[in-house]
């Protein structure tokens, strides 16, 4: 069926005698008039050969476009930036991981905006292409579908799955001198044998699963990894489902809804997900004009049962739940518990209840539980609030046996002097490690702090010591680790207060997080506080640190939907 483009934004550069320039560019790529008639659908991916998360989404892109083709529209294909966390990980690289998805953002809004394209398929790989991919289709709200590039398979060494999570694990261990040299290097020569992101439930496999629930991805495109060619064929039908889309005039706002997005932090929690989800989604609910804070995720997270099994908390990777059905399992177990709304409306056309009858948990597996006997009853992810962090504090609590912590604070105030802390054994069981100055704008940047994290589990004392930061720690962080203190220290935080000694407690169960001083002895510090300087005084990461807002709100660096006067989709 052939879709009328009179008020499609194509009309601009296709239709009439004034688009006669612009047609004449398209004629110099071999397109045909038939063509140029028909909806522009961009087709956008992060592929590069930054490292194997991206590495296959060009393969998977020709696929996308053979499906739009099939259903009578014009395709074209563009990319966008990636930071890779594994590999800017440790480092003043992770600076520039989280800004990262903002300007791919960006970036895919000026390119639909540019051309005039009337729809969307984004494809996505590393950690913060995800959710950048999600929050420019529901910027610029045309019909649009999400896909992810698909998982990494799991390395093998001495009989059990790795992850990349082992790999920095092991530098702890080898600084502890439990490895040798050969032996660390065997273990990175084997961790990541395929094109694809981590595989454990680290914030790639997490926001996939969010695609998913919150329908803006075709149900089970999560699932197969990266190097699986079935991949292709999700991709194809993505093509597809966006013409549909185009046709029935469903706009990713019709889908990404207040309800989906406590859907998406139901799976986060039931995951024992990534607390950077914690940042990314109420990012796209901003885009979305959609009231939805940390707090609000940790509520969310509080009554929800830790159901799958997954590592970095739990024993399996991505694989294995593909293996007995997917993201579709994870939802229908959730669902039979009454903890999904099944009447939210996804890129099939068709609400999410309808996408997940006849799937069921199947009986003979140990990587989903049910609601009724979950893993833990609270879910995998809590939120935390107190006079150390009136903006709040998000920690994954998945596999861990102990969940209160009390001890003197060890100030660090950047992240390499705390490595290097770590590394050279400079530092008691029980302390509590502080690293502040690395929040959005005083890092600038927020970075993770993987490094520190693993180095302290390959030492041993992953359960013996805890750590806090208003930077933000990765998917495969484990361990008593608190993130997104806020305020940040760059704004003059408690954080920002706080001296070697101070008593600092942490209940993830009643979710608090309070250091032993006096409002008055807070107050009389603040006088004495001076603010630091940042060495980012000029270039992309100056200019991130001028607009970026608090972790709570997700970091965001623009007044989003509700500032709109009008959307790009209705030019």
């Amino acid at each position: 069926m052939a879709i009328d483009k009179s008020k499609l934004p194509s009309r601009y550069v296709s239709v009439g005698p004034e688009s006669a320039p612009h047609r004449s560019y398209y004629y110099a790529m071999g397109m045909t008039e038939e063509e140029i008639a028909q909806p522009f659908i961009g087709v956008a991916t992060c592929w590069n050969e930054a490292a194997p998360c991206n590495i296959s989404l060009s393969r998977q892109a020709q696929a996308v476009k053979i499906g739009v083709k099939a259903a009578k529209g014009t395709p074209r294909e563009f990319t966008t930036i990636t930071v890779t966390d594994g590999i800017a990980m440790g480092h003043a690289g992770m600076k520039s991981s989280l800004a990262s998805r903002d300007l791919i953002t960006d970036s895919v809004e000026l390119t639909m905006r540019g051309h005039c394209y009337d729809g969307l398929v984004t494809l996505a790989g590393c950690d913060k292409t995800l959710p950048g991919m999600m929050m420019a289709m529901v910027r610029l709200n045309v019909p649009a579908v999400f896909m992810y590039g698909g998982s990494i398979l799991p390395g093998r060494y001495k009989g059990r799955d790795l992850t990349v999570q082992d790999v920095f694990e092991a530098v702890g261990q080898h600084s502890a001198g439990a490895i040798d040299d050969a032996e660390l290097h065997a273990i990175e020569c084997v961790a990541c044998p395929s094109a694809g992101s981590c595989g454990g439930q680290f914030t790639a496999n997490t926001m996939a699963c969010v695609s998913e629930v919150m329908g803006l991805a075709l149900p089970g495109s999560a699932g197969a990894p990266a190097p699986y060619e079935s991949r292709d064929a999700y991709a194809e039908a993505s093509g597809r489902a966006v013409m549909n889309l185009l046709e029935k005039n469903i706009r990713p706002r019709d889908i990404v809804t207040k309800a989906a997005l406590i859907n998406a932090a139901r799976i986060v929690a039931a995951s024992g997900g990534s607390t950077n989800a914690a940042l990314h989604l109420p990012a796209i609910a901003h885009e979305c004009g959609i009231d939805f804070d940390l707090f609000d995720v940790a509520d969310i997270f509080r009554d929800t049962p830790y159901i799958a099994d997954l590592k970095p908390g739990g024993r399996y990777v991505a694989m294995d739940m593909y293996k007995i059905g997917g993201v579709p399992v994870l939802m229908r177990a959730l669902l039979d518990g009454g903890y999904l709304d099944g009447d939210c409306m996804t890129v099939t056309g068709k609400t999410l209840g309808e996408n997940l009858e006849g799937v069921t948990v199947p009986g003979d597996q140990d990587v989903i539980y049910s609601t009724a006997k979950p893993i833990t009853p609270t879910g995998g992810v809590v939120g935390l609030k107190g006079n150390l962090a009136p903006e709040g504090a998000i920690v994954k609590v998945a596999g861990m046996e102990k969940q209160q912590f009390t001890g003197p604070a060890l100030i660090f105030d950047c992240e390499e002097d705390a490595f290097a802390a770590v590394k050279n054994r400079e530092y008691s069981e029980g302390d509590v490690f502080v690293i502040r100055y690395e929040g959005p704008k005083g890092g600038p940047g927020m970075r993770e702090m993987l490094s520190t994290t693993a180095a302290l589990y390959g030492q041993g004392v992953g359960d013996t010591v805890a750590l806090i930061t208003d930077g933000r720690f990765s998917g495969a962080t484990r361990g008593f680790c608190i993130g997104h203190v806020g305020p940040e220290a760059a704004e003059g935080g408690p954080i920002a207060l706080l001296e070697n000694g101070d008593i600092i407690s942490i209940d993830a169960e009643a979710g608090t997080i309070d250091v032993a001083l006096s409002d008055d002895e807070l107050a009389e510090r603040r006088k004495k506080w001076t603010p630091r300087q940042h060495d980012y005084q000029s270039g992309a990461l100056w200019k991130y640190a001028q607009t970026v807002g608090p972790a709570f709100k997700g970091a965001v660096t623009h007044p989003g939907a509700r500032a709109e006067t009008h959307i790009y989709a209705d030019i």
